[in-house]
Parts: structure tokens; C-alpha cells; sequence
């Protein structure tokens, strides 16, 4: 599970990384063997991201692995964020297979060699690359470089309470902005003083899970163009959707819902405003699911696709998708014995259905989305479904990591406050700044 609050932490960890790895180049590590081993042994690292419950999943897929070749040891290191994990391999630390939550890692680990290149190794045991979309495909891999896999995805949609859309005559969800916006503004009650009571809908960026990067889908917006550079301001649909939530804010006040907003519980605990009703449609990812079931069992909710821009109806059923990613470090000292732990948890269907079910993630293979075994809430097919739509995409890598997100967002949270008075020309500098950074990174 990746969320907009890590996008800061991301974004600070690149620009160190950028710092800590840049002494490392190439693929690292002795080519692979012309054949995979036949007979596996020995010990193995496994660097992950997760805690508590979820670090149980993940130890019960190890353990089933293990089962598998009973020779092998798998070392695990619970609770090793990106920050950590980037870290550990830039010092040298023998990190065999590191799990990240964040695709905007790719573009800096596979240009500094931070983590393997996998081509050898996927060519030589013919993994079936077409089991994954070309979405999933695309946030795996730069500048031509795979050196990760992906392992698990995060996709989002539109949370709507059913008792609060039938209290107010609708009877079924949003598809486009316009009626977002009509839906939640006739749904948001005020307090007798005039203060918000319930919000329809919270449009205040970088409330929740409110980023650029979960809106752009729903008007096919650019970040970079083939170059690699920032193409913001010349995407038009990046104007469209900041005009639209900058509007919606507008109508109900920035300051009121600046207010009701900081007086809200936190995202990932029971008092989350989408689970106690304050707010009745919500943008979120498919593991609020895993969270309603286990903190609000009794809530009468559904899910659907993100409405889309309302010239943008075609785009309708996609989403915006990002996820888990894994790599062998460049220090790992068993390469082969690290691929098969990696190549077991992205493409075994029964590892990569269990790993889906425990954590309340979107299945990256194809067998695995149509798995008769995953057995995951009603409300999760929308996310597979998203997941498969050809109108879903993805924020691309890139050697500045989240930095380029962060910058956009930046802007965006100026621009819905009022402090931003010519809109095209905020977003050319936001270009140019994106542009600076990538060649601060890359060198001349």
C-alpha cells in the first residue's frame, strides 16, 4: 500500500539516494548462469516494508516457499522502509531481495544499479512477461532497464455510502466530475453557525489520498513526455482538472474546509471520515476494503471507477495504478538464489493469490486476477476491473523519483488556496523546475 503521505518521504529519500548511490553503476553482480539451478540451497535476504499483520502474510508465503525447496533459508527484515532499504544498499549491505512500496524508486535504482538488472534472468527461464499489463510493465522498468517486478498493485476508485446516496435520492454513483460535484454538494449539511457538518465530497488537494497523480487518469493527463521531460503545461487536461476541484473548493470555501478538514481522524485509523460517514463519496485504494471489514464491519458501502472529466467520458473504468516492486540488490552475494525467491513471489499464482488475499492488494499476473481461489469482498471488483482496463495509468519512473510529483503538487496546493493568479504560467515554471531537477540528476 503506497499513499500520498509517503510521496514527501519518497520524494526526500530520492534526492538522498540520488546523493548515496551515486557511485553505483552498472547491473553489478556475476552474469547468470546459462541454466537455473537445479538444485537450491543456502541463505537468502528478504528486505521488506511491512509490519504486524501484514508482515505475517508475507512470512507464510516465505514459509511456503521454504516448504517448496527445503534447503533454502530465508533471513527476513520486517519493517525496512524505502529509506532504509536505500540506505542499506548503497552502504553495501548484502541485500538479496528488496521489497518497496513505491514505483518512484525504478527510474533511480535501475539507472544506478542500485538493484540488478533482471533481463538475463528473465530471458534465460522464459518468464511469461505477458502475464502482467503494460501498465504494470511500464512502472517496473527505465530507460529500457527491468530491474524490478512487480509484486502486488495498488488501485484507486470511488468509495460511496449507500445510506447517505439514498438519503438524498441517488441511487447510484457519480460517473463524471459535474455530477461529483452536484452529487456531494447537495450532500454536504452545514452546523447552525454556518461550519461544514458532512461533506459530500472532500475536493481539498492533499486531504486523504487527493493527489495529482490519482486525478490525472480521469482526463488522460501527462506528466513526461518521451524525452523525459515534464510536459505539464502542455497537457490539457492537467488545466481541466485543476480548474474543476479548484472551483469545487471555491464553492464551498477553502478556509471552511481547511477547518472541517484538520478536524478529522486520521486516514488508517477507525475514525476515518469516510468509515464514521462524515464524508459520504471518497477517493481511496483498494485496501480501505481490508480496513472497513476490520474496522467497520457494518458499513453499507460500495465502490466504482473514478468519475472522469466530462469531455473525457471514453476514459470512464480506468484508474489510476501503482504498487509494490522487488529487486535483487546490487550486494547480493547468491544472485540465483535471490531470483528464485523473487521470481516465486511475483509469479507463482498460488504465492502471488495468497499474497493478495492476506494484504487486500490487486493481483499483478493475469492467472491471478482470475484465480478461483482469491477470495477477496464484493466491493474489490471494481479494482480488478480497473486493474484490466486499458484506460488505467500510472505516474512514470523517473531519476528524480517523486520529486517531480512532489513539485506538481506543490503547486497545486498554492493554486486551490488562491495564491496563484495565471494558472499557465505557474504551470510552466513547474516544468521548468521538474526539467532542473532531471538534469541535476542525470548530469550533462
Amino acid at each position: 500500500m503506497i499513499t500520498t503521505k509517503r510521496l514527501v518521504a519518497v520524494a526526500a529519500m530520492a534526492a538522498v539516494g540520488a546523493l548515496a548511490l551515486a557511485g553505483c553503476s552498472g547491473s553489478g553482480g556475476d552474469a547468470p548462469s546459462s541454466a537455473a539451478p537445479s538444485d537450491l540451497s543456502g541463505t537468502v535476504s528478504l528486505w521488506h516494508f511491512f509490519t504486524d499483520r501484514e508482515a505475517d502474510v508475507i512470512q507464510s508465503v516465505v514459509d511456503d516457499f521454504e516448504k517448496k525447496y527445503p534447503k533454502v533459508h530465508v533471513e527476513v527484515h520486517s519493517g525496512q522502509d524505502d529509506t532504509k532499504l536505500t540506505t542499506a544498499i548503497a552502504s553495501g549491505q548484502p541485500v538479496d531481495v528488496g521489497i518497496s512500496y513505491s514505483t518512484d524508486i525504478v527510474g533511480k535504482f535501475c539507472s544506478s544499479g542500485a538493484f540488478l538488472d533482471l533481463a538475463p534472468y528473465i530471458t534465460r527461464d522464459h518468464v511469461d512477461m505477458s502475464q502482467f499489463s503494460k501498465v504494470v510493465k511500464s512502472y517496473t522498468e527505465f530507460d529500457g532497464k527491468r530491474c524490478t517486478m512487480p509484486m502486488l498493485a495498488d488501485v484507486y476508485g470511488l468509495y460511496y455510502n449507500k445510506d447517505i446516496l439514498a438519503k438524498f435520492g441517488y441511487a447510484a454513483p457519480p460517473k463524471t466530475l459535474s455530477e461529483l460535484e452536484t452529487m456531494a454538494m447537495k450532500m454536504t449539511t452545514y452546523n447552525a453557525d454556518g461550519s461544514i457538518k458532512t461533506l459530500g465530497f472532500n475536493p481539498l488537494m492533499g486531504w486523504s489520498e487527493n493527489a495529482a497523480p490519482h486525478y490525472g487518469p480521469s482526463a488522460g493527463a501527462q506528466w513526461l513526455g518521451s524525452d523525459g521531460k515534464a510536459v505539464i503545461s502542455q497537457s490539457p487536461g492537467w488545466t481541466e482538472l485543476m480548474t474543476w476541484q479548484k472551483g469545487f473548493v471555491d464553492k464551498i470555501g477553502y478556509d471552511k474546509l481547511n477547518k472541517f478538514t484538520a478536524g478529522l481522524g486520521q486516514e488508517f485509523a477507525a475514525d476515518n471520515a469516510f468509515q464514521t460517514g462524515q464524508v459520504a463519496m471518497n477517493l481511496d485504494g483498494e485496501w480501505r476494503t481490508a480496513f472497513i471489514k476490520d474496522q467497520k464491519p457494518g458499513l453499507n458501502y460500495d465502490t466504482a471507477p473514478f468519475p472522469t472529466a466530462d469531455d473525457h467520458t471514453d476514459l470512464y473504468g480506468g484508474g489510476y495504478l501503482t504498487g509494490n516492486i522487488a529487486g535483487i540488490g546490487k550486494g547480493s552475494k547468491n544472485p540465483e538464489l535471490a531470483w528464485a525467491l523473487l521470481k516465486y513471489l511475483t509469479t507463482d499464482t498460488s504465492a502471488v493469490v495468497k499474497l493478495a488475499n492476506g494484504l487486500g492488494n490487486v493481483p499483478t499476473t493475469k492467472d491471478a486476477l482470475t484465480s478461483p481461489d482469491l477470495k477477496l469482498p464484493d466491493q474489490f471488483g471494481t479494482f480488478l476491473k480497473v486493474m484490466g482496463s486499458d484506460h488505467s495509468d500510472t505516474t512514470p519512473p523517473s531519476p528524480v523519483g517523486a520529486g517531480y510529483q512532489q513539485t506538481f503538487n506543490d503547486f497545486w496546493n498554492k493554486y486551490q488556496s488562491g495564491q496563484v493568479s495565471d494558472l499557465q504560467g505557474g504551470l510552466r515554471t513547474v516544468d521548468k523546475q521538474i526539467n532542473d531537477s532531471i538534469a541535476l540528476a542525470t548530469g550533462p
